[in-house]
């Protein structure tokens, strides 16, 4: 479904020069602030993607370069002003994304809405890429969806949003988040404490995923309710996952064993998505991945959807995409049987 979201037009001015330089007027202060940055960070790491000059004077910012920088730059600054205006906030990732061809084409579509954008309580997430896109919409339609890819191009971001907003619009009834714990070796009990504290560190990252779109009372509620629930992967076995959004993250670090388990799990009126990055693999010498056996034995199956994320979909530090791409380009080594 396509929401509209408030947009920055008729709060900002442009006064084109004939000194090469653009000047963008700010009608509210607020939304000036937010976009400048304490002390003026953001227009910081905006010059420096941009290779432009950014002046703040009095309620306008100004661009000074050549007359195609000066509009990347104009573009930026209206995406960052929509952001702001909708989430009350600007990220590191959004003045990344500022510059980006595609959330450029995204944010100035004349109906002035942004597709598969996904309403959360904390904020509102948007695709961030053509493959997000994609992702976003596999999510929303398909009932298993398995995605591969680098760190940071938000396969399990993405995920832990839409099945939260499909819980809260009640169309499932629980989400279950589910990782191997491969660095316990599954031997939890082992471990010092109760089994909430044996796990939880290892499922600290789909914590944080939700504490990003749930304030902490309600995220507790619904732990107490049981509409959220979050377990090694080895407490699936034996289940039956019925009206539920579940997300089996790391899931490279299963055994193939496991992977059949985990997808023969799937119950009535569930949707099941795998994540997983193919070239952090942390089994045993001589245990084959699950993640990687099921994307070759799956992969022809028309009710799977496949999504497979690169280095150029990474939405963190733009020097992550860099290592990324460094070692996506090196050889792959043979996989051990």
């Amino acid at each position: 479904m396509n929401r509209a979201r408030s947009n920055s037009k008729s709060k900002i001015k442009f006064v084109y020069s004939d000194n090469d330089s653009l000047s963008v007027i700010f009608q509210d202060n607020a939304l000036l602030m937010g976009v400048v940055g304490e002390f003026n960070e953001n227009l910081k790491e905006l010059e420096k993607l941009t290779a432009t000059n950014l002046y703040f004077r009095g309620n306008s910012i100004i661009i000074k370069s050549d007359q195609k920088n000066n509009e990347i730059v104009k573009n930026a600054i209206m995406f960052l002003s929509d952001q702001f205006i909708n989430n009350g906030t600007i990220e590191k990732k959004d003045i990344l994304s500022s510059t980006n061809k595609f959330m450029i084409s995204e944010n100035s579509n004349t109906g002035q809405k942004i597709e598969y954008i996904i309403k959360t309580p904390k904020k509102s997430v948007i695709p961030r890429s053509e493959k997000q896109k994609k992702y976003v919409r596999a999510l929303k339609e398909s009932d298993i969806i398995i995605s591969t890819g680098p760190a940071g191009t938000g396969k399990t971001f993405l995920a832990v949003a839409v099945g939260l907003t499909m819980l809260l619009e009640k169309k499932i009834e629980r989400i279950i988040l589910s990782r191997p714990a491969v660095e316990a070796g599954e031997r939890l009990g082992f471990l010092p404490g109760d089994m909430k504290e044996k796990v939880d560190p290892y499922m600290q990252p789909l914590y944080d995923a939700l504490n990003e779109f749930l304030p902490h009372k309600i995220l507790s509620k619904m732990h107490e309710r049981n509409s959220i629930e979050i377990a090694p992967l080895a407490f699936m076995r034996g289940r039956t996952l019925k009206n539920a959004f579940v997300v089996l993250d790391e899931a490279q670090n299963s055994s193939t064993s496991q992977m059949k388990m985990f997808l023969t799990r799937l119950g009535m009126g569930s949707r099941m998505v795998i994540t997983g990055d193919i070239t952090q693999i942390d089994l045993p010498r001589g245990l084959k991945s699950g993640l990687v056996e099921a994307v070759e034995i799956l992969t022809g199956i028309k009710e799977i959807d496949f999504i497979r994320f690169t280095g150029v979909d990474i939405v963190r530090h733009s020097l992550v995409r860099k290592i990324a791409k460094a070692y996506e380009a090196r050889p792959a080594k043979k996989s051990i049987e």
